[in-house]
């Protein structure tokens, strides 16, 4: 990572030592600027301007949030000013690594859980006579017990009792689809193979009264009134070796996850919750952070691999927002399923599994599309800088007057967002030079507050008296009241 954020304030006070003229000049002497990206700065000034005038929340996260963008849209016209895509195998598998550990991680578990999902066909029928798992059709008559009086219940009771004498095992799924009211009428009635606690008490504990074959009485829920038909073991066994076979399947994976947690005695470190939430409020500057935040045998999980894999959770999980605002006591098992996803992957790569060919073709792939598709929407491609400009200092200076532009509308919300993909984003902080001068970013809102301050004053200034008194003010004089006009003449 090519990223080199220097505080003069934090640098000080973790050395313990008062700098000399020349290494309070060294350190304080960019403080005008925001961020460097290839060959170009944001200016505290520019940044103000951007941020005064535009309607974002005046706040550090958010000026960091529009700081980092700015950097990989001006990266990425760096990079197509110098006719790069970044069309390089590394390059993308580095940046997908999320993609090729998903794939490998599938791999893996392809042969060690070949065997995880077989069980004994023939002691299927005792498991399922035993309530291992559950099979029912039912006939339901809604009767919420909000909504509803007991006069208007008792007759739903007495119409679903006037059916109970026509039914029998033989026509349950007929009767079912012609007088039930829930979804599964279709289906005769058929709710499919389900666990225990998968319905609400009283409907599981009438299933289980019942042999296989058997309808019950009425069965009051808090739904209405129903028929209950236990199936028997061959209306169902397909669908309950089915699953049957996946729930061995969890079971087995999840004693295979826990016995490997156990032997590499995954410890959360203390303080690692706090951390975490400094990450998810503000992962660039924690890119490089070697904070351990769990440990294991033969390895850990630092700062700055969390926030690789906060970047590689798709965006509409909000994880960063769940994590800022998640009590401490959830951080640590969500810290824990990372480290085993970390353990599965060294596991992976001891067994010396890889993904296939046609897997890590399309990942590629994606990412190259990833690319030039971004390069595209900002008009900053190769194609389009070729163009129009001959040597690459002028195709640099075109593709960044053209991202300033688009940033200018962005943010005056007269254009559409372009997103650059985490990946297109991680890759090219990777190959090319960029930071964010942190105190930078603090001037940049001060001098943002007071352009806010100043435009709201001006528009107050312009807006029409209230003709309504706020509370605690002098009331403004009535207006004389119209006086009525003569009387017209009769002619």
């Amino acid at each position: 990572m090519k990223r080199n954020v220097i505080l003069a304030t934090t640098l000080a006070a973790t050395l313990g030592i008062a700098a000399c003229d020349g290494f309070k000049e060294a350190l304080t002497a960019h403080v005008d600027v925001v961020a460097r990206a290839g060959t170009q700065e944001l200016s505290v000034t520019r940044l103000a301007d951007l941020l005064g005038n535009a309607k974002v929340p005046l706040r550090k996260d958010v000026a960091n949030a529009v700081a980092d963008i700015w950097i990989s849209y001006q990266l990425l016209g760096y990079a197509g000013a110098h006719d790069d895509t970044l069309h390089d195998a590394k390059i993308a598998d580095e940046a997908m690594w999320s993609m090729v550990a998903q794939e490998k991680s599938k791999a893996f578990y392809d042969k060690v859980a070949k065997d995880w999902g077989k069980v004994d066909s023939a002691s299927l029928p005792a498991k399922y006579a035993a309530g291992e798992m559950l099979a029912a059709r039912h006939i339901l008559l809604m009767s919420p017990r909000q909504g509803m009086t007991q006069k208007s219940r008792d007759s739903v009771r007495a119409e679903l009792e006037k059916i109970r004498r026509t039914v029998t095992p033989a026509n349950f799924a007929d009767v079912a689809k012609a007088k039930s009211q829930d979804g599964s009428k279709a289906n005769g009635g058929a709710l499919g193979v389900f666990p225990p606690g998968a319905m609400v008490p009283e409907f599981e504990a009438a299933v289980k009264s019942l042999k296989p074959g058997e309808v019950s009485g009425i069965v009051e829920t808090q739904f209405g009134f129903h028929l209950i038909k236990r199936q028997t073991y061959d209306e169902v066994a397909k669908e309950f070796a089915q699953a049957y076979g996946q729930i061995a399947t969890q079971k087995a994976e999840s004693t295979y996850m826990a016995a490997m947690e156990k032997a590499a005695d995954v410890q959360v470190k203390s303080g690692a919750s706090k951390t975490v939430k400094e990450v998810a409020q503000d992962v660039d500057s924690h890119r490089d952070d070697k904070a351990t935040l769990v440990t294991w045998k033969g390895g850990s999980l630092t700062a700055a691999r969390l926030v690789k894999w906060i970047g590689a959770m798709p965006p509409q999980a909000r994880i960063r927002e769940q994590l800022a605002q998640a009590p401490d006591t959830a951080i640590p098992y969500f810290l824990k399923q990372i480290a085993r996803n970390e353990l599965v992957l060294k596991a992976a790569d001891s067994a010396k599994t890889v993904p296939d060919s046609a897997a890590m073709a399309n990942i590629r792939n994606a990412f190259y599309g990833q690319v030039s598709g971004a390069m595209s929407e900002l008009k900053v491609s190769p194609f389009f800088l070729k163009d129009s400009a001959k040597t690459a200092a002028e195709r640099e200076r075109l593709a960044a007057s053209r991202i300033d532009a688009y940033f200018d509308l962005l943010l005056a919300e007269k254009a559409q967002f372009v997103n650059v993909p985490e990946p297109v984003s991680t890759a090219l902080r990777e190959k090319y030079e960029s930071r964010v001068v942190e105190a930078g970013i603090e001037r940049a809102l001060e001098r943002a507050a007071k352009i806010r301050q100043v435009a709201d004053s001006t528009r107050a200034a312009q807006q029409p008296a209230s003709a309504v008194p706020m509370p605690g003010a002098t009331p403004a004089p009535a207006a004389p009241a119209p006086q009525p006009a003569a009387p017209a003449k009769k002619p």
